[in-house]
């Protein structure tokens, strides 16, 4: 389903489930893959609340929304991605 949802002409995969919460930067950290290139995604606390609002303001609460969303999620970071452009992209509310 989330080949779908980011289409067939695009370069980013997100093969790789882990992700991590970053107390630092408050949002959850992912990764998708370009070929070799790995590019790191970061979703804040507000973009997930917005996507699930009725979530826990913890760091198990923010995991579980983005398990929860991963495909729209997903979608949204391959919206953003250009090939070479950064190493990190930044997820915030106003994407979703």
């Amino acid at each position: 389903m989330l080949r779908q949802l980011i289409g067939p002409d695009n370069m980013i995969e997100f093969p790789n489930h882990s992700r991590s919460y970053d107390r630092t930067r408050r949002a959850v950290r992912f990764w998708g893959h370009d070929s070799a290139i790995e590019a790191s995604f970061f979703i804040n606390e507000n973009a997930l609340k917005r996507i699930q609002p009725d979530i826990g303001c913890d760091e198990p609460g923010f995991l579980r929304a983005f398990d929860s969303n991963r495909d729209l999620i997903c979608a949204a970071a391959a919206k953003m991605y250009v090939r070479g452009s950064r190493g990190s992209y930044d997820l915030v509310a106003a994407n979703f």
